[in-house]
């Protein structure tokens, strides 16, 4: 895949972790290689659970500091935040006109707040028609999802065919790009890795936080000098992430054999997750202390975002029959 638009976003909700990072946000960044690449901040989406307002801009901040921390370059690609491009809203609004109420009530992100009793709000019952228009006002080739999203991007289509039988052609239909080679990553109690369980190890945390979570992770009671199965390891499991294949296989022949206690093996992965990551949390450090920078890249980036989706809102109102006329 090469020369095509892509568009990857993160919304703000907290901070990023290990599992956030193998399950999506490496092969975010790695698609800006060739390709035409497009990355924001979904802060208006956070409005439907987040309701403090300094909170949402720091972890809005958090999410650019650690895009960049982590490659992304503001040169060649555009990074934005999502409410820094009003056009999308107006296009959220243009679409939810075209866009049937059944098809909503079938997402499945609604149903599931439905089933657990929740009392969803308008913005959570539209999000996937703010989804839609975040994707199509890129007119993107291709937009990575996981196996379990790719409902979201099959709810843009649907939208994107209603508005072009609607009025006229104006969108093309975007392709999932599936995110194959993609980890799904043990939390430190064993379950998938995520906030919501409070079981996250989190890479730009500073050391002594970074460290009392790694050493959190939960084990059996097997001593020191007892064999342990490396394949049940959340230990193991973590570390093969980090490291060399040689240094994973040797980690496991020392469970294996016995005589490495669980303790040694938290400490290994710890110094792993430090070393991985040791050049990205520098980054984070010199452009955490370095407020203008950050801000600068994000308003070139909305200017840059603005003018490349420009030409895509004036077919839209000309299609739709709104604004000032051509």
């Amino acid at each position: 895949m090469t020369g095509a638009r892509v568009l990857s976003g993160i919304q703000p909700s907290g901070v990023q972790h290990l599992g956030n990072y193998f399950g999506a946000l490496r092969q975010f960044i790695l698609l800006q290689e060739g390709n035409r690449a497009s990355y924001f901040m979904a802060d208006l989406h956070s409005l439907t659970s987040i309701r403090d307002a300094k909170l949402r801009r720091e972890l809005t901040r958090g999410v650019a500091l650690d895009f960049l921390a982590l490659g992304v370059d503001p040169t060649r690609s555009i990074l934005y935040r999502q409410s820094d491009l009003p056009e999308v809203t107006e296009l959220a609004w243009i679409l939810t006109t075209v866009t049937p109420m059944g098809l909503l009530q079938r997402c499945v992100s609604y149903k599931d707040k439905l089933e657990a009793g929740h009392s969803p709000d308008h913005g959570l019952f539209a999000y996937p028609v703010l989804q839609a228009a975040d994707i199509l006002i890129w007119r993107a080739d291709l937009v990575p999802v996981g196996q379990d999203q790719k409902q979201h991007l099959e709810v843009t289509r649907d939208i994107a065919v209603k508005f072009n039988l609607t009025y006229r052609e104006v969108f093309a239909l975007p392709e999932p790009y599936i995110l194959e080679d993609v980890a799904v990553v043990p939390g430190s109690d064993g379950r998938k890795m995520s906030k919501s369980y409070g079981n996250t190890i989190e890479m730009f945390a500073p050391e002594k936080a970074l460290r009392k979570q790694v050493m959190g992770i939960v084990t059996d009671s097997k001593g020191v000098d007892e064999p342990k199965d490396p394949d049940s390891s959340t230990i193991i499991a973590l570390y093969a992430l980090l490291a060399k294949p040689e240094e994973r296989a040797a980690l496991a022949d020392a469970f294996r054999r016995g005589g490495t206690g669980y303790g040694d093996a938290k400490k290994a992965l710890y110094e792993k997750v430090l070393a991985y990551f040791a050049e990205a949390r520098e980054r984070r450090r010199a452009l955490e202390a370095d407020a203008d920078t950050v801000e600068d890249v994000l308003r070139d980036g909305a200017a840059r975002a603005r003018a490349a989706v420009a030409e895509l809102m004036d077919d839209v109102r000309a299609a739709a029959g709104v604004g000032r006329p051509a």
